[in-house]
């Protein structure tokens, strides 16, 4: 059962790991980037960083395909690297509960906005955010689970983009 996505270019690390897994409950970490799931020091570090969480490390089309096939009971968390890899995992039919936009540190070369202190935003980032929501999903940023949800969508519209 998809329960959380979250979007972090961070990917795998300590906010992760000691907060978001509990609360969730997950019980499978899924990291998904076609890039990563290439290169076999990240593939075989980040389930180090879980820190005995289950995890796995797909590129988009086996993490679609192992989701839609998964009939377990796990509740499975995937970290989406960027924007667009979480929406090819919508556009493809994957409906997890909860959509988090966490860290996405600023690109070298991009033209972004801070729209808060760890969410750096590019007018294409933006367009696919509200692609998301188009799609249905209301998407929120929040640091940790303690800490109260925020409209995403309105956030970047307040920063003009």
């Amino acid at each position: 059962m998809l329960e959380h996505m979250r979007i972090d270019n961070r990917l795998i690390h300590g906010q992760v790991t000691t907060s978001w897994v509990g609360a969730i409950g997950a019980d499978l970490l899924i990291v998904v980037n076609d890039e990563v799931a290439k290169d076999p020091i990240q593939k075989q570090m980040l389930p180090l960083a879980a820190r005995g969480v289950k995890t796995l490390v797909l590129s988009i089309k086996e993490a679609i395909n192992y989701i839609k096939g998964n009939k377990s009971k796990d509740k499975i968390m995937v970290i989406a690297k960027f924007p667009k890899d979480a929406l090819l995992l919508l556009e493809a039919g994957l409906k997890p509960k909860e959509i988090n936009v966490g860290n996405q540190a600023p690109l070298p070369g991009s033209n972004y906005k801070m729209v808060t202190k760890s969410i750096a935003v590019t007018p294409k980032d933006a367009i696919i955010y509200r692609r998301m929501e188009d799609l249905g999903f209301y998407l929120t940023t929040q640091m940790m689970p303690s800490n109260s949800p925020k409209g995403f969508i309105k956030i970047i519209t307040n920063k003009g983009l």
